[in-house]
C-alpha cells in the first residue's frame, strides 16, 4: 500500500516500486490523504476536488492499484485523532505487508504529517482499544514500513538525504510517466507555484539522479526502512525479497548506521547521582 499526501505525490516518488510489486504478484493499494483542493489557480474547490479525484483514479488504474478516496482537503492534514481514526480503518481493511509512506523530512507539512499519520495508523493496526472510523476490528500480521525520498532529495534545510535501498524502476519508468501524466490539471499549477517546469521532466530528473547515485540503474526510487518495533521482525526486508535484482542495498548507508550505533554504545555513561 502506498500512502501519499496529495494527488501526484505517489507518482513522483513511489509509483515505480508499486508497479514492480504488482508485477511480483502483490495486490497494491493507492491512497492520497488530501484532495488536491488547493492545486489550482482557476477552479473552485468543488471543481478541482472532482478533477483531481478523477485524475487520481485514472493514475491508480494505470498503476494497477486499488484506489482509495482522500480524507481531507489540502493543508488540512493534521496529526490529530479524527484523521488518524479514518486512516487506521483503511489500513486495517487493507492489512498490507509492505507500507510505502513519505519521508519524515520534506519541504512541506502536508507531506511530513502524512508520514506521521501513516506510521501511526500501521502501529495501531492490532490495538483493540483504538477505535477507528468506521469501526474495524484489529488485524494481525507484520507490516514493514518504507519511507520514500523527499522531493528534491533534500530535507527542509537543503541537506541531501541518502536512501538505504535503491529500487530499479528503469523497466517501469514509462508506466510511471504515464500515471503522472494523468494529473493534467497540475501542469500549469506546478510550473507557476513551485517552479517545477514540465513536471514530468522534474520527476524524471529525480529518478535519474537516484539512478546515478545507485551507480547501477538508469532510473531508481529510494527508500529508508522504518525501525521494526511494533511493526515487524528486525531483519524483515520484504522489498528486497520481493524485487530481488531490482533492489540494491546502499552499503554506505548501512555502514553509517552501524558506525553511529557503535559510537553511541562506546560513549561514556554519565555518573548516576
Amino acid at each position: 500500500m502506498a500512502i501519499g499526501a496529495h494527488p501526484d505525490d505517489i507518482e513522483f516518488m513511489m509509483a515505480g516500486t508499486l508497479v514492480l510489486l504488482k508485477q511480483a504478484g502483490f495486490e497494491t493499494h493507492y491512497l492520497n490523504i488530501a484532495s488536491g483542493s488547493c492545486g489550482t489557480k482557476e477552479h473552485s474547490i468543488a471543481r478541482i476536488r472532482a478533477i483531481r479525484r478523477r485524475e487520481s483514479q485514472q493514475a491508480a488504474r494505470v498503476l494497477g492499484a486499488v484506489f482509495h478516496p482522500c480524507l481531507v482537503d489540502d493543508l488540512e492534514i493534521y496529526y490529530e485523532r479524527k484523521t488518524l481514526s479514518r486512516l487506521a480503518a483503511i489500513v486495517r481493511e487493507v492489512n498490507p505487508s509492505i507500507l510505502l509512506v513519505p519521508s519524515p523530512q520534506d519541504y512541506m507539512e502536508d507531506h511530513t504529517n502524512t508520514c506521521r499519520l501513516a506510521v501511526t495508523a500501521a502501529f495501531v493496526r492490532g490495538m483493540r482499544n483504538f477505535r477507528t472510523a468506521p469501526a474495524r476490528p484489529p488485524v494481525d500480521g507484520k507490516v514493514t514500513v518504507y519511507h520514500a525520498m523527499p522531493h528534491g532529495l533534500r530535507d527542509p534545510l537543503r541537506k541531501r538525504i541518502a536512501p538505504g535501498l535503491f529500487v530499479n524502476t528503469t523497466d517501469v519508468h514509462t508506466i510511471k510517466l504515464q500515471a503522472l501524466s494523468m494529473h493534467k490539471s497540475q501542469q500549469d499549477w506546478l510550473d507557476t507555484s513551485q517552479g517545477m517546469n514540465q513536471y514530468l521532466q522534474t520527476m524524471e530528473t529525480f529518478a535519474r539522479d537516484l539512478g546515478k547515485l545507485s551507480g547501477r540503474f538508469r532510473f531508481a526510487e529510494g527508500w529508508r526502512r522504518h525501525l521494526h518495533y511494533g511493526f515487524c521482525d528486525e531483519d524483515d526486508d520484504p522489498l528486497v525479497e520481493a524485487l530481488g535484482r531490482n533492489c540494491l542495498v546502499n552499503r554506505q548507508y548501512e555502514r553509517e548506521l552501524e558506525r553511529d550505533w557503535k559510537y553511541a554504545a562506546a560513549r561514556p555513561q554519565p555518573n548516576k547521582q
